[in-house]
């Protein structure tokens, strides 16, 4: 059986990628497929170091830095790499991985991370935070989504079985696509994160700086709680906007190494986290550490946060209900005043362990196999 994964770009080492990692251990003679390949030499590692079959959008100018500007050229891109010749295909797909082209005697599964979420439900935020929600570029913009739309509607339909990474996306594919997907959680590497049962009085925060993560309205909401310590990671295009809301009880150190990172993750009160995520590894990883985490109560934090007061017996966080500076503030009282005696830090550890390397890679290969017998019994 000849196997081809498919991946929208490899630039970075993010969610998608750790999730394209653990596919790789699964199929490790599977040819690789990517819209473009910007890795370094020194981190392909977790690719195999495989080399990288890529589309046109690779040479056009500018595109290592502005590959994301060439978004209308993607969908006709990922159409022309050329898989006849694999019987199983499968896409690790947050954007356009899976409108490849196959055929009636090809398996195609797709594990979607999330239907393009600038096109649909998102459409509206993406185009007032990049100020496109008015004047001719922003009816450029909206006609473009449209299309884009269209196009993801359509190539839906060559897909034979989807998984996706939470519930919350098994619904917006369901409402997207009218497609049922089984879910299989991404992998949450957990022995990077060892438990710390020790705590310190301060609070951590941690993710690039952009609107959807609202890290500005958790830096308001300390600064409005001078008593209280919050140390922000991470960098990203809103890092002045949160600057300039800071406190003195608010200390920014920008984008630090996994090490720092890992340390305040373990020795942290609690991890703080506002923004409605399709899943969310950073919750995880301070569970894994033991650190309880205050979390916004929508999107994948409900499946990975066990909440006080939703669950009758080991909680590892408390969630708010909306994104304000109100609701921050008491989730954070609330916390201090029950979750103390409540959550216990090897609880939030448990919790983690049940997102493992080792759980996705059985699930994963599970999910396919079936799908191929059944493939198999259909023709």
């Amino acid at each position: 059986m000849r196997i081809a994964i498919v991946h929208d770009w490899l630039v970075t080492y993010a969610g998608a990628e750790r999730v394209l990692e653990q596919m790789l251990h699964c199929y490790p003679e599977a040819d690789l497929f990517s819209l473009v390949d910007f890795l370094p030499d020194q981190g392909r590692g977790f690719i195999l170091d495989k080399p990288v079959t890529t589309s046109f959008v690779q040479r056009l100018p500018f595109a290592r830095k502005k590959y994301r500007t060439y978004l209308p050229f993607m969908l006709l891109a990922v159409e022309q790499l050329n898989l006849s010749s694999y019987d199983l295909v499968i896409s690790s797909s947050h954007a356009v991985a899976k409108g490849v082209l196959t055929g009636p005697e090809q398996l195609h599964l797709s594990y979607v991370h999330s239907p393009i979420r600038y096109a649909w439900d998102l459409q509206h935020q993406y185009l007032r935070e990049s100020g496109l929600d008015r004047g001719l570029k922003g009816w450029a913009a909206k006609a473009i989504l449209h299309y884009i739309r269209l196009w993801d509607t359509r190539t839906a339909n060559g897909v034979d079985g989807f998984l996706s990474n939470s519930r919350f996306i098994a619904r917006r594919i369901h409402k997207t696509y009218r497609r049922d997907s089984t879910v299989v959680y991404p992998p949450v590497d957990v022995s990077d994160f060892p438990l710390c049962l020790e705590k310190e009085d301060f609070y951590v925060t941690a993710s690039r700086l952009v609107p959807y993560k609202k890290v500005d309205l958790i830096v308001e909401a300390f600064s409005s709680m001078p008593d209280k310590r919050l140390v922000v990671i991470g960098d990203g295009p809103d890092f002045a906007k949160v600057q300039a809301k800071a406190g003195p009880n608010v200390e920014l150190l920008g984008f630090a190494s996994s090490d720092v990172l890992r340390d305040h993750l373990q020795r942290a009160r609690a991890f703080v986290f506002a923004a409605e995520e399709d899943f969310g590894i950073a919750p995880l990883e301070a569970q894994a550490c033991g650190t309880p985490v205050i979390a916004y109560g929508r999107g994948g934090a409900l499946e990975t946060v066990r909440g006080l007061g939703v669950v009758p017996d080991g909680p590892t966080g408390v969630f708010f209900a909306e994104q304000s500076v109100a609701a921050v503030v008491e989730a954070v009282q609330r916390f201090e005043r029950e979750g103390g005696a409540a959550i216990a830090p090897e609880a939030c550890r448990d919790n983690a362990l049940r997102f493992a390397p080792e759980r996705f890679r059985e699930e994963f290969m599970a999910f396919v196999e079936r799908e191929w017998m059944a493939f198999g019994k259909g023709r």
